[in-house]
């Protein structure tokens, strides 16, 4: 009898862990779908800094303050000079001179830190153009054609430059005010590229936010990552079109790569070994993607994009199969705010493409970047 009681209770403790366990257990659907927001619990986050992803960062804790190791996470960029800054109190005020470096403050909600940026064409933020409106945050020109005077009349603690910008900032060295060079679009993991938003977090002492924020992004990706993984039929895509001289296609090893895998896609060029986008021969690339399930594509249009005005651009894409299918996969640059903040949201660009290669996955899942042609 007692051994029967015992048993008795071992299953009912089993069952009520497991159903503990379903519960806890949240779909990526119902986690892009959730709506609270998540800096209301930020002072709940650590207030300590950990790098986990992003190759290009390296934090440590020092007597003196913290130090913050910055580098080109790029394979290829291995002779460029790595950079240390010492942080040892708060700052307020930076320029910026990349969407990607502005969306870094947007997602924290600390675009007010903006005291400056460079022209950006497309700047979709509501809350910088307000203050652009009002003058609270100046134009600064173009790069080659920066306003020293009025970069240095903004007082900035810091001014942001990209590694891949070439003239122009070398003027900006005779400010006499620092830089740092922003190198998270740099990294090829989707997290790693997010997780610069924890150097804005120690610059501006909003580590805890910074904490609250990633976290939220690296949950819903990594849920996500884990269903589109589980399934068996894997659909192959191909990327790129036409560009001057010749195919242009996101590298194999590339960010958008990692995003195509991880959303559960057969990459037809995953076997390229370039870390960035490169070009690549038509004829080479057709033959390859002819017959791929599905094709990524970007550009910048006025009004909609329709799969005939793909067509009109070489009529060999009509012959393609995902042309044929409707499985044309498009983000169109001047209506999205994709240079901003894609690279900072990861899990909403991973969630677009689920969305087109396995709508079951996120069925009330509205895509924020990309979205199939529809016609």
């Amino acid at each position: 009898m007692k051994k029967l009681l015992f048993y008795i209770t071992a299953i009912a403790l089993l069952t009520a862990c497991t159903k503990e366990a379903a519960k806890q257990t949240v779909s990526a659907d119902e986690l892009f779908a959730a709506q609270d927001s998540v800096l209301a619990d930020a002072d709940q986050y650590s207030d300590t800094i950990e790098i986990k992803y992003a190759k290009g960062l390296k934090v440590s804790y020092e007597a003196d303050g913290i130090h913050v190791g910055i580098s080109n996470p790029d394979p290829s960029a291995k002779h460029s000079k790595a950079e240390e800054i010492v942080i040892t109190k708060p700052c307020s005020k930076f320029v910026v001179t990349t969407a990607l470096q502005a969306g870094n403050f947007e997602v924290l909600q600390l675009e007010d830190r903006i005291v400056a940026m460079n022209s950006l064409k497309n700047l979709f933020s509501p809350q910088l153009k307000q203050q652009i409106e009002s003058g609270k945050t100046i134009q600064i020109g173009k790069e080659g054609n920066f306003d020293i005077e009025t970069i240095i009349a903004a007082q900035p603690d810091y001014i942001f430059v990209s590694a891949s910008k070439h003239g122009g900032f070398e003027a900006l060295k005779d400010c006499g005010i620092p830089l740092i060079s922003h190198h998270g679009y740099k990294e090829s993991s989707p997290l790693g590229q997010a997780e610069w938003i924890k150097l804005i977090g120690l610059l501006t002492g909003q580590t805890r936010r910074a904490n609250a924020v990633f976290a939220d992004i690296e949950k819903k990706y990594l849920q996500l990552q884990s269903e589109a993984k589980g399934i068996q039929s894997k659909p192959t895509i191909i990327s790129g079109r036409q560009m001057r001289d010749g195919w242009y296609i996101v590298g194999g090893k590339s960010y958008m790569a990692q995003i195509f895998s991880d959303a559960g896609a057969d990459y037809i060029m995953k076997d390229n070994e370039e870390s960035g986008g490169t070009t690549l021969d038509f004829e080479a690339v057709y033959a390859r993607g002819i017959n791929a399930d599905f094709w990524q594509i970007d550009g910048s249009f006025d009004g909609d994009y329709t799969l005939q005005d793909l067509a009109n651009e070489d009529e060999r894409y009509a012959s393609m199969a995902a042309y044929k299918q409707k499985k044309v996969i498009f983000c169109n640059l001047s209506q999205t705010p994709y240079r901003e903040l894609a690279g900072v949201q990861p899990h909403l660009l991973l969630a677009d493409f689920v969305k087109a290669l396995h709508p079951e996955l996120l069925p009330h899942y509205k895509p924020v970047f990309y979205k199939l042609l529809e016609k």
